[in-house]
């Protein structure tokens, strides 16, 4: 494990947090985190805003929403 620096770890923080970065790669961004508090803040902003995107994603849009969005989706492909 090696500490990768701010440029990789800020550049692969996305992949990180999604478990999309090889086992290698994490563990370096991990070891970078353990030690940089600026780097830290950042990837805990990154994982509070992913959580709260994908509760938002498990919602039901509103009936009437709905209805809107599938008629103009059905509008702009008849074309």
């Amino acid at each position: 494990m090696t500490d990768c620096g701010c440029e990789k770890a800020r550049h692969d923080l996305e992949e990180y947090l999604r478990n999309e970065i090889c086992r290698t790669e994490a563990a370096d961004i991990r070891s970078h985190l353990a030690d940089c508090e600026d780097c830290t803040k950042e990837a805990l902003l990154a994982r509070t805003l992913t959580e709260v995107v994908q509760r938002a994603c498990r919602e039901t849009a509103p009936e009437e929403l709905r209805i809107q969005v599938i008629a103009r989706l059905r509008k702009a492909t008849a074309h």
